[in-house]
């Protein structure tokens, strides 16, 4: 009966060294964007926020209020200023604040978003001469 109990104390510590051997894998937050419902990273996305004050863009990701994700390219930002915005933070859009987003929609590029969460934008192509 003591060599059974040596024995299931030695699979226990191989267990234990077994385990710590192998890496952890670190979590990645994942959020869904409201003008194309594709899941992205957290840290890839564009977070909307609203706040007593209203709507804003919060670049850091951490500010107080109810936010919203979106991908960094124009279409998925017309899309979402159309209703799904208004769902996702719970309040209708101000005339300022419907401004403030299309003022920010300007600076992004066209395209259009990839099931990988990648995104593929629309080039001209030049004409050589």
């Amino acid at each position: 009966m003591a060599a059974a109990i040596g024995i299931s104390r030695n699979k226990k510590r191989e267990g234990l060294v077994a385990r710590k051997a192998q890496k952890r894998i670190k979590h990645v937050p994942q959020r869904t964007c409201i003008g194309c419902r594709s899941v992205l990273s957290k840290r890839e996305m564009i977070r909307i926020v609203r706040t007593p004050q209203g709507i804003t863009i919060d670049p850091t990701g951490r500010a107080d209020g109810r936010g919203a994700y979106l991908h960094n390219i124009r279409s998925c930002w017309e899309q979402a200023v159309k209703g799904p915005i208004n769902n996702a933070l719970k309040v209708e859009l101000t005339a300022s604040d419907k401004a403030r987003l299309a003022e920010f929609m300007t600076t992004l590029p066209e395209g259009t978003p990839l099931q990988d969460g990648q995104t593929k934008t629309d080039e001209v192509e030049g004409t050589a001469s």
